[in-house]
């Protein structure tokens, strides 16, 4: 008992000390805490996973540098997968702050696995009123897009002589901390048909389950969890591969929230039992 009291009332300094500890130990040290992975997430992977050598999936950067620690190990997590599995990617971005961390992602995943740049994937930057983009993308890239993000005309790419429109496209995933992927729906699915998936923030995740519900996602990621539980998928296969496993940014985040959630609730618990043992003393 006596213990217990001394643990609640432990100076806030201490408390701060080991919350930080928490969070920095398992960045430097990742735990290894094995993830559960929920089935939004693998069927996202599975999806890509079965698609045949040589079909084409459309990554959107709809998300900028404030929810990059979230969204942005997906979007390398989903391209590293992609790439191992020889399907084509076309990079776009709908967000103008997102331009540049589309580059960043495609120059160095594509160096991972050797792939050439317009035979194996094509990165075409960004248009504004994304709607219109969205609109048009389902008739023809090219009126959308006539050259790419470097100013090389489409019909120059091999990779994209034989892909015109959504019907040689076999997913969109829309990465985004904001309502993009709901737009893609819209405009992309009830329009077109076109399979659609999504990247987003946790906060996001919840206004998000019911299109999982409706089908009108093949799948979800969500939150830093959700990029975790994709990075540890795609480690797996990698080191099935013979490839070295990247690092796993993700994951070692999740390792730090889950042991500071682990504290919070240990301090919670010793400060209602020091707070109930000090009631019951007093009576």
């Amino acid at each position: 008992m006596k213990i217990i009291r001394v643990l609640s009332t432990l100076d806030r300094r201490i408390i701060f000390l080991l919350v930080g500890l928490g969070i920095l130990i398992p960045l430097l040290k990742p735990l290894g805490i094995p993830e559960n992975i929920t089935p939004p997430v693998r069927d996202v992977y599975q999806f890509i996973d079965t698609l045949p050598p040589g079909s084409a999936i459309l990554m959107s950067v709809d998300y900028d540098a404030s929810v990059l620690p979230e969204v942005h190990p997906m979007f390398l997590s989903i391209l590293r997968h992609a790439m191992l599995r020889n399907v084509k990617v076309i990079g776009i971005a709908l967000n103008p702050a997102g331009v540049g961390l589309g580059v960043q992602a495609f120059d160095r995943i594509s160096k991972e696995f050797g792939k050439k740049y317009g035979e194996d994937y094509v990165y075409l930057g960004f248009k504004p009123n994304f709607v219109a983009t969205m609109l048009g993308l389902g008739e023809e890239i090219r009126k959308v897009f006539p050259t790419d993000y470097y100013g090389t005309p489409l019909d120059s790419l091999p990779m994209m002589k034989e892909i015109h429109s959504y019907r040689d496209i076999a997913l969109v995933i829309s990465f985004s901390g904001a309502g993009y992927p709901g737009s893609w729906v819209a405009y992309a699915y009830s329009r077109y048909g076109q399979k659609v998936a999504a990247g987003v923030t946790a906060v996001m995740a919840a206004d998000y389950y019911p299109f999982l519900q409706t089908g009108q996602f093949i799948g979800m990621l969500g939150g830093m969890k959700g990029a975790a539980e994709y990075e540890d998928l795609v480690n797996k296969l990698l080191q099935e591969k013979g490839y070295k496993k990247p690092m796993p940014f993700a994951i070692k985040g999740m390792d730090s929230i889950t042991v500071v959630h682990l504290l919070i609730i240990i301090f919670i618990i010793l400060g209602n039992l020091g707070y109930f043992l000090q009631k019951k003393e007093v009576k």
